[in-house]
């Protein structure tokens, strides 16, 4: 049997040494469909599909990678080098979710299985969240604005189902419906053999018949649209709305989620320079309320005051005569944590000061 070093991982897939992931997922799948022994009858079918199997599922893996090249390079330490990103599989759009791409096996954090276009898994479309600018004045009598936003449809081409000319999904050939795959790996430092996602069908265990070319079997594809989102009289800052199904559309038919449009009503909007002031007058007023009751009011409550005063001055430059009783409520549970965070420090401190303070006192007493 030959061993990892005598075998060429990059040969067996027909990539490069260089090869994305991308690459090499796609060049495995395409053999992978091939050399399966429920398709091919040749002798050899099942052992290659192995053989292709085993390359995979190191090649696949960015540390299993590094130091397979470590060792055919003649230098097994230098392939240690660690994930530059272990939890993978992140977005920073609007999606809540990679909704055009993303990485080559899909895999989230911990190995979490994330769906492939050709698998077939139904899952709840998820909600999309728009921040509506509102005025005072529209906050208070209520108000209809239309938003636009992107979300996932329906596919048009294949009405959601994800297949073109049949809507009953069928048994992944390639895992025989388990949703894994065994891969033998006794040649790899003795792993020995483990079973990895299937990378037909995500995990799922069942793949669309025949994919939609429009949405790659998913069911929906991602557009541009619009919608009216109507607020209430009464509204206030952070308040939510919800417009029925109008978020992004399930996968395979399943069904779609809610467009959420949450109100920004900047006047009640606590946040920036006067969110630290409440913050920052209402951390030093435990010292300076200890340092009035202990008597400790020289250098000390003279270096408490300062910062004090910077915060009601971030607090008063912050336009006061426009904010509603709400920002003032939200400024007030600030200073009231603030406080809280303060207390424990300001005991201490002003003990500390006022026994020094006896301590130096004490001589001049006795005379």
């Amino acid at each position: 049997m030959a061993t990892m070093n005598e075998k060429d991982y990059y040969a067996i897939l027909g990539v490069s040494k260089d090869a994305t992931a991308r690459d090499i997922q796609k060049a495995f799948q395409q053999k992978a469909r091939k050399l399966h022994p429920d398709v091919n009858k040749a002798p050899d079918a099942e052992e290659k599909f192995k053989e292709v199997s085993e390359a995979y599922a190191v090649l696949s893996d960015e540390q299993k990678r590094a130091r397979y090249d470590a060792m055919r390079s003649g230098n097994p330490f230098a392939g240690a080098a660690p994930s530059s990103n272990p939890y993978g599989g992140g977005y920073a759009g609007g999606y809540g979710g990679n909704p055009f791409g993303g990485f080559p096996f899909d895999m989230g954090a911990y190995g979490q299985r994330r769906r492939r276009g050709s698998a077939y898994n139904p899952e709840t479309g998820a909600d999309v969240v728009v921040d509506v600018e509102l005025t005072s004045e529209q906050a208070k009598n209520g108000a209809k604005r239309a938003v636009k936003y992107r979300r996932y449809e329906p596919c048009d081409r294949c009405h959601g189902s994800g297949s073109v000319s049949s809507e009953t999904a069928h048994t992944c050939p390639f895992c025989g419906g388990t949703g894994s795959i065994e891969v033998d790996l006794s040649a790899f430092f003795g792993a020995g053999a483990f079973k990895t996602v299937c990378p037909e069908c995500g995990g799922s265990g069942r793949v669309v018949a025949d994919p939609c070319p429009d949405c790659g079997g998913s069911g929906r594809t991602p557009v541009v649209t619009e919608a009216v989102v109507e607020f209430p009289p009464n509204t206030h800052d952070g308040d939510m709305v919800r417009v029925k199904a109008k978020g992004h559309a399930g996968t395979n038919g399943a069904a779609g989620g809610d467009l959420v449009g949450r109100a920004h009503v900047a006047a009640e909007r606590l946040e920036g320079t006067a969110r630290n002031g409440f913050y920052i007058v209402g951390f030093i007023l435990p010292f300076l309320i200890l340092s009035a009751v202990s008597g400790v009011l020289t250098v000390f409550a003279i270096i408490c005051a300062v910062p004090f005063f910077m915060g009601l001055s971030m607090i008063f430059r912050s336009n006061i005569t426009s904010r509603r009783g709400i920002w003032w409520k939200r400024g007030f549970q600030v200073m009231l944590s603030g406080c809280a965070n303060g207390l424990l420090l300001a005991l201490i401190s002003v003990s500390f000061a006022s026994c020094s303070q006896g301590m130096f006192m004490r001589p001049y007493a006795a005379v």
